[in-house]
């Protein structure tokens, strides 16, 4: 239940007059400037764009999934309904989830595609891009914030059509001799919904993927990746056993532990679309637990002292009763004194988490002058039938909207609070780790006072399952193993400020004035996790989630990984045929992706 935590379109802080560049001096990719030579990939109607015969003889390499990409032709009566389903957009080879972001990139079509089904069909389009110097993109489920499955004129790596899931009973990686474990295989064009419809509503067991149903699952892993439920079971790339990729050389390698150890740890959380095209993985699952419970509350405060109470006994409440290895999910602080809760946790019945909450509960309770608010709504259900389309159709219709178009899969979901993300344009976003050293009793009042200053400006969510703080020992342990930025394993939360604003995709309406509107509200978005960094200073963020104009960008998404993720960087890619913005290898790069100099 991967709620949407940005404020809604409609809210609207004072319009300012002028947003502050963001820039950062950008240094090549192992060599100065005085080494390097400029290097640029062509583009349509350039000497050197492959010849019709070029594209035709790549045709016949793939079997004929090879196309020209157009953006589908709508009706301004169509546009709204089909624009807002994340299947419909999914299934556009000229459309990404977000159709861009103030000042940084807009959502447009490749020049061509292949629609790989195999991973030959992927290593012949590899080899083509290198051979012609061509920009070469990969899309799999298209919800990169950062458009790192977008690029004009580029050829489209796309693995929409790679669906298959396969239930292992007893995997061993190849050449490991490790221990058989329970594992489930996936395509690279499987969305987190259809498997765990496949892995928990019909097989009775757990996978760490993604909250939101419609992302792709090879782009979360590599992003490092976060659902409801890491704080108990980690983080996705952590359960990553064997990929099977096709590197920049065009080879197709299966990759784990034993086998291009260097390359598998990199995919761990090194980032999607960077070191090869993933086209197959596969995931250790785990038992289910009987339940997984709900809590859900929204309180008003009366007052801006009223509202930094309320913060503080939450805090409290949390560092006593729900820092542990059940509960996740979020809770969001906003300028208009409003607390929102929405967390999820694994392995508690509803009487269990009711009382978890009860001291925060009693705290309101008791002064009626200052808190409005509806009865705090906690409840558990089995497991099994957390993703069953089925009986959440039945049970909670409000919790969740289908792809209603003719031929659609009836058990396909997406969760209501996702709609807004369909096509979104974004205005901003930011993320920070919240170390849990500010759960100390000592150090308790300054993130209060930190908290409360940032939702002055903007709506600050902390996201207690993106930060592995109060987990397992061996959940900690099994993140710090990967090439995600290991502060996720100290943090409690990583705090996220964000607007996703109204698609900019044709033909639909656009909104007078939209852009003065999308960079005033960057500027509030900025300025809340400033306010919110007095308490975390230097603090990384999560790479999938982040600001696009972080001049700290490689620090921030790695830590002390960045400088071994560049040397394997090197060694699998090192002409940089995959780059992606603020991906490794990226510096020295245009942003455009065309051009090295």
């Amino acid at each position: 239940m991967d709620q949407n935590t940005t404020p809604t379109r409609t809210s609207r802080r004072a319009l300012l007059a002028s947003v502050p560049a963001l820039a950062g001096a950008a240094t090549l990719f192992g060599a100065s400037a005085a080494q390097a030579q400029t290097f640029t990939r062509v583009r349509p109607g350039m000497a050197g764009w492959p010849t019709d015969s070029d594209w035709a003889a790549l045709r016949r390499m793939v079997q004929g999934r090879l196309a020209p990409v157009a953006l589908p032709e709508l009706t301004p009566e169509d546009a709204p309904k089909l624009l807002s389903n994340p299947f419909y957009i999914g299934d556009q080879a000229g459309l990404t989830q977000s159709s861009g972001w103030v000042d940084a990139w807009r959502s447009a079509p490749s020049a061509y595609v292949v629609r790989a089904e195999n991973a030959a069909d992927v290593a012949a389009a590899v080899r083509f891009a290198g051979a012609h110097k061509l920009r070469l993109v990969v899309k799999g489920g298209g919800h990169s914030y950062m458009g790192g499955s977008n690029a004009p004129d580029s050829l489209l790596v796309w693995t929409r059509a790679m669906e298959q899931i396969e239930l292992h009973d007893a995997f061993v990686p190849q050449g490991s001799a490790a221990a058989p474990v329970h594992a489930v295989t996936v395509g690279a064009g499987c969305t987190w919904g259809r498997v765990y419809d496949a892995v928990t509503s019909k097989g009775g067991r757990y996978v760490q993927g993604g909250g939101c149903t419609t992302v792709g699952v090879a782009g979360l892993v590599q992003g490092g990746g976060f659902g409801s439920f890491s704080k108990t079971y980690g983080i996705a790339s952590a359960g990553l056993l064997e990929a099977e990729v096709v590197t920049a050389d065009g080879k197709i390698r299966i990759v784990n532990a034993a086998r291009d150890p260097d390359l598998y740890w990199a995919l761990k959380g090194g980032g999607g679309g960077t070191f090869g095209v993933i086209t197959r993985m596969t995931l250790a699952t785990h038992d289910l637990p009987a339940n997984f419970a709900i809590a859900q509350w929204d309180v008003r405060a009366t007052s801006p002292e009223a509202y930094h109470r309320l913060l503080a006994a939450f805090i409290d409440t949390y560092a006593t009763n729900l820092f542990n290895a059940h509960w996740g999910e979020q809770v969001a602080a906003n300028p208009s004194n409003r607390l929102s809760v929405q967390m999820l946790a694994a392995g508690l019945t509803g009487a269990e988490a009711k009382a978890a909450w009860a001291p925060f509960a009693a705290f309101v309770a008791a002064h009626p002058e200052d808190y409005q608010a509806k009865p705090l709504q906690v409840s558990a259900m089995p497991a099994e039938l957390f993703w069953d389309a089925v009986v959440l159709a039945a049970t909670a219709p409000s919790a969740i909207r289908h792809d209603t178009r003719p031929g659609a899969r009836p058990r396909d979901f997406w969760w209501s609070g996702n709609t807004t993300e369909a096509g979104t344009f974004w205005h901003g976003y930011t993320s920070t780790w919240m170390p849990q050293s500010l759960l100390e009793p000592q150090n308790r009042a300054k993130l209060v006072d930190a908290w409360f200053a940032a939702s002055r400006h903007w709506q600050v969510a902390f996201h207690f399952n993106k930060g592995l703080a109060g987990s397992t020992d061996a959940v900690r342990a099994a993140a710090r193993q990967t090439a995600t930025n290991p502060e996720v394993a100290d943090a409690f939360a990583l705090a996220i400020s964000g607007m996703d604003g109204a698609s900019v995709y044709p033909p639909l309406p656009q909104e007078k004035g939209m852009l003065l509107f999308a960079r005033a509200d960057q500027v509030s978005i900025h300025k809340a996790n400033d306010a919110l960094r007095q308490v975390a200073p230097g603090a990384g963020c999560y790479m999938s989630e982040c600001d696009y104009f972080n001049p700290d960008w490689r620090r921030a998404s790695w830590g002390p990984n960045a400088g071994r993720l560049e040397a394997i960087k090197r060694r699998y890619d090192p002409e940089g045929l995959f780059i992606v913005h603020h991906g490794v290898g990226s510096q020295g790069w245009s942003a455009d992706g065309f051009t090295r100099a």
